[in-house]
């Protein structure tokens, strides 16, 4: 998965109405996803992709969107901890 500029170019933040992380368990490692949801439309990204942090950077300029998701997504390993870092719903 590459996630491109023009992937991130589609995902407007006026139009974004929900980001949602969260942990799939890869047995040795935990791999952090992104949902990104956009008219009822949901667009799955995670961590390993190229172009990652230029999506978070992105996503980071919604308003309100929680700084510290990470955290509360990383912590504790192997263990499910969904985080709404966005909801404009």
């Amino acid at each position: 998965m590459i996630i491109t500029p023009a992937i991130i170019a589609q995902l407007s933040l006026a139009d974004i109405d929900a980001v949602l992380f969260y942990k799939r368990d890869e047995i040795t490692t935990d791999l952090i996803c992104c949902d990104v949801e956009v008219a009822g439309r949901v667009s799955s990204f995670h961590e390993e992709a190229k172009g990652w942090n230029d999506l978070i950077a992105h996503l980071s300029a919604l308003p309100g969107f929680r700084a510290d998701w990470y955290e509360a997504v990383a912590s504790p390993a192997f263990a499910a901890s969904e985080t709404v870092a966005f909801d404009r719903r």
